[in-house]
């Protein structure tokens, strides 16, 4: 009967196993090949993160005190005394993102934790440390001295054994950083450790360089009915366009050297309620003026349609590494042979050098330029004690010159 009864058992489990494997195959799971290929080729060693930051922000070295006239509104009364030192409330970054970019064999990662800003070669170096796509999507909000900006990093790459494919755009609010960048090159690689590569890089930038909109105001000139020529704005004409009133005032008084009387005149500048802000033209000009000058002029350059050109690029790459010897080195030309696709010729940086006080002087020819990047880093691991290290990036782009460098010496006791 025992015999029997495990007989049954057995047949029992092996047709549920049978069952199962005949069910198996005649209805597979479903598969997405897709969303597979999209996690191994896009997700897979990235890193998705949300970080924040809170500090206290720049206090004054000393306090500013003001004084308010009294409660009595005389002047001669004892006044107050106000605090009035800028204080600005704690500074802050949050920021969310995903990246996946690789590392060179001497570089390591700064933290136990990425916030998005870290600094990594794959930036500015042609070529990578490993073949196929990395990207870094970075979203920022940030106060940094009572200003708030909306900062972002969007920076993708694909490098194979004959192309580099990058695109980059970059927005730091705190600097006045808004860059924006497109490249395809065409790859050499002679040997294990250099290669070269070339092809063209379109950019874009906001500024229209070398062009102030007040100064040709302010020396614009036409000709009187006698055919003479004049200035048709005087500098105080702006503080009109901006709400500003002037009002004379006589003020006669005694000289004590001489006992003669003495008259002079002025002009009080106030807002359109009368709140006087200045008690004479020169006061209004050093103290208000300069904030119109640079209202004036935001308004005009932002009239502007962004800058974009495209040019010819080159570059080259040579990377050795070694436990105790490491060299990474790498530069990018950008040929004086730009033309631009967006925006008007006329206020590019192609005539940065052509505005004078009246505007564009007269048969000036455009100006062509070059940009270039460049960098280095060196590792030497001289015996067990002492290591030798140096790092640095130079950049000029259009007006711009960027550079960072960091050299030193360990001596490790053993």
């Amino acid at each position: 009967m025992k015999k029997i009864l495990i007989s049954i058992f057995l047949l029992i489990l092996v047709g549920n196993i049978q069952a199962q494997d005949t069910v198996w195959i005649e209805r597979p799971p479903k598969q997405y090949p897709i969303f597979k290929a999209i996690y191994k080729d896009f997700l897979k060693y990235g890193t998705m993160y949300a970080t924040g930051d809170i500090s206290n922000s720049v206090e004054a070295a000393e306090p500013t005190y003001i004084l308010r006239t009294n409660d009595d509104g005389s002047i001669y009364s004892i006044p107050r005394v106000e605090d009035a030192t800028d204080v600005f409330l704690f500074d802050y970054t949050y920021s969310i993102g995903i990246r996946k970019l690789a590392r060179f064999d001497y570089e390591r990662k700064p933290k136990n934790f990425y916030d998005g800003n870290e600094s990594q070669l794959v930036y500015a170096a042609p070529t990578s440390a490993v073949k196929g796509l990395e990207y870094q999507f970075h979203l920022e909000k940030e106060r940094w001295n009572g200003r708030l900006f909306n900062n972002h990093r969007v920076f993708t790459k694909h490098t194979g054994r004959y192309h580099i494919a990058k695109l980059e755009t970059r927005n730091v609010g705190k600097i006045n950083l808004n860059y924006k960048s497109a490249e395809l090159r065409a790859r050499l690689p002679i040997g294990n450790k250099f290669s070269l590569s070339g092809g063209a890089v379109v950019r874009g930038h906001d500024r229209a360089y070398g062009y102030n909109p007040f100064e040709i105001w302010l020396n614009e000139m036409a000709l009187d009915i006698n055919g003479v020529a004049y200035y048709t704005n005087p500098w105080y004409t702006l503080g009109y366009q901006y709400g500003f009133k002037d009002v004379l005032w006589t003020q006669t008084h005694m000289d004590p050297n001489t006992g003669d009387s003495v008259t002079t005149q002025d002009w009080f500048w106030c807002t359109e309620d009368g709140t006087i802000v200045a008690n004479t033209d020169l006061e209004f000009r050093e103290e208000i003026f300069p904030g119109l000058i640079t209202d004036y002029n935001r308004v005009r350059w932002d009239a502007l349609d962004p800058f974009v050109e495209v040019a010819p690029i080159i570059g080259f790459d040579f990377y050795h590494y070694k436990d105790k010897f490491w060299l990474h080195t790498f530069g990018n030309y950008i040929l004086p042979a730009h033309k631009y696709i967006a925006g008007s010729e006329e206020f590019s940086y192609l005539n940065r050098n052509n505005w004078g006080a009246g505007g564009l002087k007269p048969d000036s020819q455009f100006e062509q330029w070059s940009d270039f990047s460049a960098g280095i880093s060196f590792g030497w691991k001289v015996g067990k004690n002492i290591g030798i290290f140096a790092e640095g990036e130079y950049m000029k782009m259009w007006d711009s010159r960027l550079f960072q460098s960091t050299f030193g010496l360990n001596y490790t006791f053993r």
